[in-house]
């Protein structure tokens, strides 16, 4: 028997790690307000110490944290139970399982004290909430009738951008939110659920179905949007109990089990490629086999089942390792990281003013004088990482341009033989009559358009592959940069106390570089506001968004431009009788072949001009990415600069229009070197709790 107090663990420990993540987010919004009145009070006695910077960032992680979340995405195409997969994983028959609400619709599942439904229109409609139960009427699409749109590559609801669902259960409550995909479609994938945000997802739930093993759509899907882009993806074969029903004798054990085997084969076969990272072979920790309807009937009876035999005991553990341990110490990871900095920024500021405040004005604008070389030297770092930032996007970008219009040249050279495994499935033979051409007109464009998909899509992982270097090239320099930069103002502090400073030796970069080459070697994200993980290549913000968006339309829309407004209508459909052919079967075959010859002319005719449209487009693109990267940082650094001269000038400002009483003022910055210490700790005994706990 399965210890069903195991039912249990994941609730108990996202309710865990719910508590610790608040409890982080207290302290650092403790820290942010100690600083806070520290300025305040700086004010009235020896001058601020520029530490807005720092306040803003705590005050921004704080926010994030307090409405952290984990977001699941499902996946898979229709007729797989992912309504009832979503309603055994949540406890309740949320989501209608014999039709699918969300067939053409986005739909995200999040707590709420009330039930209610929001619906996003595109274009500048207001949202519209619905009850719950005419959320269903009118959302609710049968899957045969979803299919028929998608063969008539029609959307079931046009105007509907996503919809959000907001109900009290347990899961949803302590921090998980579920999005509920629409059924795969290659063709319409980019539109439906963009790149972007497939990446912004924290683990994806791609659902099978074990009586229909791993059909070609969803080996295109995992090939185009799934494979090699560093996603956390559990594969779930769904309604494994159904195997038993096919089988003619239900009570043959052994029969079964054969049966189990040959189809356990076929998706170990297919989805191994899928579970490997690092070197390391992950299918057993990511592939589970689910009987959800038999979990969700067990469930309804009884909160507290065990759900042997369904998988989803097994499922879950490796969900909740996940989340809460994975997923959960990133994140913390972070928060202490920022703590961490901002205190050796207070105490370097406060050990710096203390022994200032001792000198008279003369000698004190001496020393500020004496450390202005070093302030340019600041700048001069700041500059040479710039220039590389430029170069490498200069760079990138010409190169990553120029093999774009290179490849899509080349899809010229071998289109016939390409888009052979592409074609459409009706016979040759019927596209000849006369009431069959809208058919094929629709049937090509689909396929068409499947073939560019998959072209684009194998594209964009080398271009990915190229930035994904560059940026961790980059994060490799800040370091570099980052260091030459803390020995600077070391420097500028020893010359300002006159004392020394004694070096720390720590292998910890993330606590002693400055906190702009944290962020930009990829430990910290605060440009983004968001605290929540690992940041994507070694950079600290998220580059593949800004791409994603772009390339999740450059595939299709330019060559469906393309097709339509020049390539079937210079060949035209209405030029298929005047081959001249007959209709035996020879002449059919060869009808198609010169069909192809003339299409593969007239697409090479127009590539050059697709080509370099989007070679000058996907050259602008790379540049906001490194552009993007390169505003943030500067402004970090100058930031960081402009604050240590403030520093400087606050206290020389409050020296001249009066007199500091130094000993009062001694006792109150080392209050707040305390409370900020204090803070700090408490940050690190949490993260360190959870490191030992493993929640």
């Amino acid at each position: 028997m399965i210890d069903t107090t195991k039912q249990s663990s994941l609730l108990n420990n996202l309710e865990a790690v719910s508590r610790k993540r608040y409890e982080i987010a207290h302290h650092l919004g403790n820290l942010a307000e100690i600083l806070s009145q520290a300025e305040r009070e700086g004010e009235q006695t020896s001058g601020k110490l520029a530490l807005e910077a720092d306040i803003e960032d705590l005050s921004l992680a704080s926010q994030n944290l307090r409405k952290g979340v984990f977001r699941i995405l499902v996946l898979g195409d229709l007729k797989r139970g992912k309504s009832t997969l979503i309603n055994a994983l949540i406890g309740e028959k949320l989501l209608p399982s014999d039709v699918n609400p969300c067939t053409a619709i986005l739909t995200i599942l999040r707590y709420g004290i009330n039930k209610k439904v929001t619906v996003y229109f595109k274009g500048d409609k207001q949202p519209e909430e619905l009850e719950f139960k005419d959320f269903k009427r009118q959302y609710t699409i049968d899957p045969t009738e979803s299919k028929r749109f998608e063969e008539e590559h029609h959307l079931a609801f046009p105007d509907v951008d996503h919809a959000v669902i907001e109900y009290p259960l347990p899961l949803l409550e302590k921090g998980v939110e579920i999005v509920d995909s629409p059924g795969l479609n290659d063709t319409e994938a980019r539109n439906q659920l963009s790149l972007s945000y497939i990446n912004n997802c924290h683990a994806i739930l791609f659902v099978f179905r074990a009586i229909q093993p791993f059909t070609l759509e969803e080996r295109r899907y995992l090939e185009n949007y799934i494979k090699e882009r560093g996603l956390t993806v559990f594969f779930l074969i769904n309604a494994w109990d159904e195997i038993q029903k096919e089988i003619l004798d239900a009570d043959d054990t052994e029969h079964l089990e054969n049966a189990e085997e040959k189809i356990r084969q076929v998706f170990k076969t297919n989805l191994t490629e899928y579970c490997q990272y690092n070197g390391y072979d992950l299918y057993d920790e990511r592939v589970f086999e689910l009987s959800s309807l038999n979990a969700l009937r067990q469930q309804i009876k009884s909160s507290d089942a065990s759900l042997e035999g369904t998988g989803f005991p097994e499922f879950t553990n490796a969900l909740n390792r996940f989340l809460t341990q994975e997923r959960a110490i990133a994140e913390f990871r972070q928060a202490r990281t920022l703590a961490r900095q901002t205190y050796n920024h207070v105490h370097e500021a406060v050990e710096r003013r203390i022994p200032l405040l001792g000198e008279d004005i003369n000698e004190l604008k001496k020393r500020i004088n004496s450390v202005e070389p070093e302030f340019k030297k600041l700048a001069e770092i700041r500059d040479q990482f710039q220039k590389e930032i430029q170069t490498t996007r200069n760079d990138k970008s010409k190169s990553i341009a120029n093999s774009l219009h290179t490849y899509i040249i080349s899809l010229g050279d071998n289109f016939a033989n390409d888009f052979v495994r592409y074609q459409p499935d009706l016979g040759f033979l019927d596209f000849l009559s006369q009431d069959k051409r809208e058919q094929f007109n629709m049937a090509f464009k689909q396929a068409f358009e499947r073939y560019i998909n998959e072209k684009m899509a194998a594209w964009e992982k080398t271009a990915e592959k190229e930035i994904k270097e560059a940026f961790s090239q980059l994060a490799q320099s800040a370091s570099n940069y980052g260091g030459m930069y803390s020995q600077v103002t070391n420097v500028i502090t020893e010359k300002l106390t006159q004392q020394t400073i004694n070096s720390k030796i720590s292998l910890d970069y993330e606590e002693n570089s400055p906190k702009w080459a944290s962020w930009a070697a990829g430990f910290l994200a605060l440009a983004s506001g968001n605290v929540a993980g690992v940041i994507l290549a070694g950079a600290g913000f998220d580059w593949k968004n800004i791409l994603v968006n772009y390339l999740g339309v450059i595939g299709v829309s330019s060559f469906l431009l393309l097709l339509s407004g020049g390539l079937l209508a210079s060949v035209g459909i209405w030029a298929i009788p005047l081959l001249g052919l007959g209709v035996g079967a020879v002449q059919v075959e060869q009808a198609r072949k010169d069909f192809m010859k003339v299409i593969q002319k007239e697409f090479i005719k127009y590539l050059p001009q697709v080509a370099n449209e989007q070679q000058e487009t996907m050259y602008e693109i790379v540049n906001k990415c490194f552009d993007s990267y390169e505003a943030e940082i500067l402004k970090q650094i100058n930031n960081d600069i402009d604050a240590r001269k403030s520093e400087l000038d606050n206290l020389l400002q409050q020296k001249e229009s009066q007199e500091i009483n130094r000993e009062k003022e001694v006792e109150r910055l080392h209050k707040l070197d305390n409370s900020a210490l204090s803070e700090k700790q408490n940050i690190e005994s949490i993260y360190e709790n959870l490191l030992s706990s493993s929640v």
